[in-house]
């Protein structure tokens, strides 16, 4: 098991910013189109964070045209560039599937104070 898990430590990523469920988040994704490849900006609420070595995940959620979009992104992968925290949320939940269900100013997530 050792052989495993220094196989997978080799493939974790560093430069992903400590975030929660709640926190609004840019999430700079590599597309390949052809042979192209540009940088797609996804920001959004993170509804949720599933933890692990190298199948670590993230959900995050905006709304587009009136239409919620979720995407899951690996932590870990190598197709996202970079990742920016914009806001930090207070909440109370560590799934916010809650907001599926609510609209306009109701799903909106309050900032966490600093002081």
């Amino acid at each position: 098991m050792n052989i495993i898990e220094k196989i997978e430590r080799e493939q974790l990523r560093m430069d992903i910013p400590e975030f929660k469920a709640g926190d609004t988040v840019k999430v700079f994704m590599r597309i390949i189109e052809g042979e192209k490849e540009r940088i797609q900006v996804f920001q959004g609420a993170v509804i949720r964070v599933s933890n692990g070595t190298t199948n670590a995940t993230f959900t995050v959620r905006k709304i587009s045209d009136g239409v919620g979009v979720e995407r899951v992104f690996p932590m870990h992968s190598p197709s996202i560039e970079r990742v920016e925290v914009v806001q930090e949320g207070r909440v109370r939940r560590s799934r916010l599937y809650y907001l599926r269900n609510l609209k306009g100013k109701a799903a909106r997530i309050k900032p966490k104070n600093r002081w």
